[in-house]
């Protein structure tokens, strides 16, 4: 049996504790406890609230002790939308932009998601592995315990499945939890582009091979579909989505990115755990979403990065009731950062979201939107110890040093694994 550990010291204790997910005024408790206190054993919370509170536990004597010396500790934050499997960058696309070429013209030039697809097929599993490994280090840096990933960037069978095993195999071989999402249907690959019936043939081998073989193995919790122009109509969005269903795999969906084709009110029809993007949603859309269970996950990241000038309506999603979830999008093509705490940023400053909100975005409602909510994204007795600790004195700082990595220190499952300095013990 281990030790207990009793962390103590925190200027600001956010427990986000509380039925979830956090809707309209609600998004905006984060249940600060002023000098707050947190026990941990065996990977769980057993105690949290104020230091007194929690110093007359019984395991609170024998435990050992980290003082966090006046800083912030909050959950660890949830990152509920990523593209975790990659081969490499796509910094020549991003110039291409910076000097006039829209997202729309890169593609058809063989860039976008296409590009990335060239690049993994290319790629052993290996080196996938390697890239991945570093980048979930850089996301525990940043204070994230559990991500969502998704494949996408295969396109055909042999591909999709290294990328959904690569997804088991890194669960197993560091401490950050993944939810795989499998991803098939991100565009039509290239190969299924020259015949007229290239799209249906395509459709028609997710449905019938990849998802097939995915539950048979078990590769993955969610199927999701890039529902715009150029890459899956509505109707070919549903049927893909109601696919994977049949095969117990819960739809999400990037809907309303950068057009509106319907996506949002399809994924509250399927009752899609989330639906991702939104920037082009309209009032009715809004008014769907608030009447329903399925999460809203903005990725402002992916709008700052592409240098466009329309953010979702985050305001108005928040006053008409709809749940909010915050991501970083993290892709190599449009979002390319691990970093939550500059979401946060964005958020606050782009999609005029308070702090509070955003925090409670990023953690028990996004935890919500990957089913997780019973686990993780609070501070509260049973659920597991991930916590992160930043180095600043009131919450309300980690948005504002925006572009600024305050996180000190990364707890997962009561275990560090990623911290600046060693924490004092008192």
């Amino acid at each position: 049996m281990s030790i207990a550990t009793l962390i103590s010291g925190a200027s600001q204790l956010l427990t986000l504790r509380g039925r979830g997910p956090r809707r309209g005024a609600a998004l905006a408790n984060v249940g600060v406890v002023e000098n707050g206190a947190v026990l941990i054993a065996e990977g769980l919370i057993v105690a949290v609230g104020s230091q007194t509170e929690v110093a007359a536990h019984p395991s609170a004597r024998s435990a050992q002790r980290l003082d966090v010396a006046g800083r912030v500790v909050l959950p660890g934050l949830v990152d509920s939308h990523t593209h975790l499997i990659h081969a490499a960058s796509r910094a020549e696309e991003y110039e291409l932009r910076i000097t006039g070429a829209s997202y729309g013209e890169i593609a058809k030039r063989g860039g976008g998601i296409l590009n990335s697809v060239s690049k993994l097929r290319a790629a052993t599993s290996d080196s996938l592995k390697q890239r991945a490994h570093a980048g979930l280090k850089r996301f525990a840096a940043y204070g994230t315990t559990t991500i969502e990933a998704k494949s996408g960037y295969g396109l055909d069978l042999a591909s999709e499945l290294k990328i959904l095993k690569l997804h088991k195999e890194l669960s197993t071989e560091q401490p950050l939890d993944i939810v795989s999402t499998f991803l098939g249907a991100h565009v039509i690959p290239g190969e299924f582009r020259t015949g007229p019936s290239g799209a249906k043939d395509y459709v028609s081998l997710l449905i019938e091979k990849l998802l097939p073989e995915i539950a048979a193995q078990k590769l993955a919790e969610f199927c999701d579909v890039f529902c715009e122009r150029g890459a899956f109509n509505l109707a070919q969005s549903k049927q893909i989505l109601e696919a994977g269903r049949r095969y117990g795999l819960r739809p999400r969906i990037h809907a309303e990115q950068l057009s509106r084709t319907g996506g949002t009110q399809l994924a509250v029809k399927l009752d899609a755990a989330s639906c991702d993007h939104l920037e082009k949603i309209n009032r009715a859309d809004i008014g769907v979403l608030a009447r329903s269970k399925t999460v809203a996950t903005l990725l402002p990241g992916c709008d700052f990065h592409l240098g466009l000038k329309q953010y979702a309506p985050a305001r108005d999603l928040i006053d008409a009731g709809a749940i909010l979830a915050l991501a970083t999008d993290y892709n190599p093509g449009t979002s390319p950062t691990v970093s939550m705490p500059m979401i946060l940023s964005l958020a606050c400053t782009q999609l005029r979201m308070t702090p509070a909100e955003a925090i409670t975005a990023a953690t028990i409602n996004a935890a919500y939107s990957l089913r997780r909510d019973k686990q993780i994204g609070s501070l509260e007795v049973g659920k597991l110890a991930d916590i992160s600790i930043f180095d600043v004195a009131d919450y309300r700082e980690i948005p504002y040093y925006f572009g600024m990595n305050t996180c000190h220190t990364t707890i997962k499952r009561g275990q560090i694994v990623y911290s600046k300095s060693p924490l004092g013990a008192s």
